[in-house]
């Protein structure tokens, strides 16, 4: 088998490993977020400790979410299912890349004003991205172009959904910074907690909207039912 036969099944294949990376790596910081609910059953300082490896797991997810944009594209194109404009293609591993850049920049450099900067920067580049995806899965459904493919539109709109409930997860998780300050400052009491945990709660909302997503787009790419 030529390079050129393998290059179609291999992005098949980085695009699965994204999605078993994503998926797993939510579900990791999921069951890490809900023992660090558990205010009596671990101390402060074990709970900050969970605290800390669900930001470390939380960067696997965060890093296949960037990556699926342009290796789902890359799929498309090469899968002969779409003939992706040589601009837009660039145009998404460009916007990929630097994603992908902002969000481990922002990691290592937490807490500074560096890293508030590239969060802004892919907040909105994160919107943009939903926006393109919905516009392909809208467009595609009602037009039949440029995605002929019913199951193939389903996922482009699922997708953007996905990126939709993934931005509430930031939105709804924002207030944790200022919270989770006031309970390391202040100790562990109901009136520090229970602001955290429903907070915590409000989030958690999102997150299993972003599990239903992903496995109802997941069943689309692997049985294309329509």
């Amino acid at each position: 088998m030529s390079v050129a036969d393998l290059a179609y099944p291999s992005l098949v294949y980085f695009h699965l490993l994204l999605f078993v990376l994503w998926l797993g790596g939510d579900v990791g910081v999921f069951l890490a977020g809900q023992h660090f609910r558990k205010r009596f059953v671990y101390t402060l300082d074990q709970r900050i400790a969970l605290l800390k490896l669900l930001v470390l797991i939380d960067m696997t997810p965060r890093t296949a979410w960037a990556l699926m944009v342009p290796v789902s594209l890359s799929v498309v194109s090469l899968g002969g299912y779409w003939a992706v404009p040589a601009w837009l293609l660039a145009g998404a591993w460009a916007a990929g890349l630097v994603w992908l850049w902002l969000v481990w920049d922002a990691h290592f450099h937490d807490m500074t004003p560096r890293a508030a900067r590239n969060r802004r920067i892919e907040f909105w580049l994160k919107n943009a991205i939903t926006l393109g995806y919905l516009w392909l899965g809208v467009q595609s459904l009602a037009q039949g172009a440029p995605l002929a493919e019913t199951w193939l539109a389903m996922k482009a709109l699922l997708f953007g959904l996905i990126f939709a409930a993934a931005i509430m997860i930031d939105v709804a998780f924002k207030p944790v910074g200022p919270q989770l300050g006031r309970l390391l400052k202040e100790g562990s009491s109901d009136e520090t907690e229970v602001p955290l945990r429903r907070t915590m709660d409000r989030t958690r909302i999102w997150v299993f909207v972003v599990y239903a997503l992903l496995i109802a787009t997941s069943y689309l790419g692997a049985v294309k039912p329509f």
